[in-house]
């Protein structure tokens, strides 16, 4: 029984942070009811990892028999997930509105790049471009280069994935205070925004050069919180910040030279890069980890993602679990009275539409027209 057993949750098919947070909304133990398209990719290929534990019902949304089905399951849903531009739930006939005029209690959670709101609310977008109007694009990367893409990370999933999750759990517990439901404006430039607190409020105290890069604490200018290559050409993350980490650091790299004491002299920090750099270029990445490993250094190799899920202290916390023969990350936060799970892998496009529609009321002759008429679609798998 994982914390949300018993909530409903509509997931309209999209990509990105729309399905990131049916995830974990699903690993916590709610019922996530995928609405794919006729035709659609199977989601075990389009979403092998973010379609685990949902259900894979297909509808056509532009037949009014398929709406109408579509509107007898949000009847009873408890959220709905809108992955959509501004204004198409609406097109289509089933936008907030309809919604909440069929059911009162229902958490309408839209996520967009921009928002609802503002001249760029219609606007094509994808991570790159939310992410470079709030300054967080900007801020990383080497001094003098380009910006570095954090893959799609930040907007995305950081500042997209999350925060839908935050605002669909927030809406659920009003709700449930109140019994009204709501409309919630979920935005990746919002959440990206917020990812940047606390280097905005550094920089208007002073403590931020928001013009360079690689030119403040946290973003590779000091060497004590930098990559360095190794001798077999892999990586490590040193990332020892206060003084008693930073000494443990210097400890274990028998590193004696007085200059490091000067750890917070920033002038001299490419020089000490330098010398850091050279010491750990004299072992191999795996050499380091493990005079480094489980102390206070601050230190960790720098692992592919195949390795991450071989690395023994992932291996002991089961970072990642394995469901059909792919790894997948374990579902996280960690409740221990109510655990979140895997219950199974992601399901074959249409393999629960029949079962999900007999569920909601809705009769077998019904569901047999509807997948005569083409409104709504069967897999093959269907249980």
């Amino acid at each position: 029984m994982g914390a949300l057993t018993g909530y409903k949750v509509i997931e309209l098919a999209g990509i990105g942070p729309a399905p990131m947070g049916g995830m974990i909304l699903a690993d916590m133990g709610a019922e996530v009811i995928r609405i794919e398209r006729p035709g659609a990719a199977d989601p075990k290929v389009a979403e092998p990892i973010s379609g685990r534990n949902k259900k894979s019902v297909v509808l056509d949304l532009k037949q009014d028999a398929g709406k109408k089905a579509l509107m007898a399951l949000i009847e009873q849903a408890d959220a709905l997930i809108d992955p959509y531009r501004p204004g198409v739930c609406e097109k289509l006939g089933f936008g907030p509105e309809e919604c909440l005029a069929r059911n009162p209690r229902l958490v309408f959670a839209r996520m967009t790049g921009w928002g609802q709101t503002g001249p760029l609310a219609q606007a094509a977008g994808h991570d790159l471009n939310y992410i470079a109007i709030t300054g967080a694009l900007h801020a990383i990367g080497r001094r003098g280069e380009r910006p570095v893409v954090p893959l799609n990370l930040v907007g995305d999933f950081g500042g997209g994935g999350m925060l839908l999750v935050t605002g669909v759990m927030g809406g659920l517990l009003e709700t449930a205070r109140s019994g009204q439901g709501q409309v919630i404006d979920v935005a990746m430039v919002d959440g990206t925004a917020q990812l940047m607190w606390m280097m905005q409020g550094f920089q208007q105290i002073g403590a931020w050069n928001a013009d360079e890069r690689e030119a403040n604490l946290l973003d590779g200018a000091a060497h004590f919180y930098d990559t360095y290559e190794c001798a077999d050409g892999k990586y490590v993350a040193v990332g020892a910040i206060e003084p008693q980490f930073y000494a443990e650091l210097l400890a274990r790299a028998e590193i004696s030279d007085p200059q490091f004491q000067a750890q917070h002299d920033a002038a001299q920090w490419p020089e000490l890069k330098q010398k850091l750099g050279a010491v750990l270029k004299t072992k191999t990445r795996d050499e380091w980890d493990a005079l480094m490993a489980g102390s206070d250094a601050c230190f960790a190799p720098v692992l592919t993602m195949v390795e991450a899920a071989q690395y023994e202290a992932n291996k002991a916390r089961s970072v990642y679990t394995e469901v059909a023969g792919l790894t997948h990350p374990s579902p996280a936060p960690r409740f221990l009275r109510t655990p979140s799970a895997i219950q199974h892998g992601t399901r074959a496009l249409g393999a629960d539409t029949v079962s999900v529609l007999k569920a909601s009321g809705i009769g077998d002759g019904e569901i047999q027209e509807l997948l005569a008429n083409g409104a709504a679609q069967s897999g093959d798998s269907e249980e």
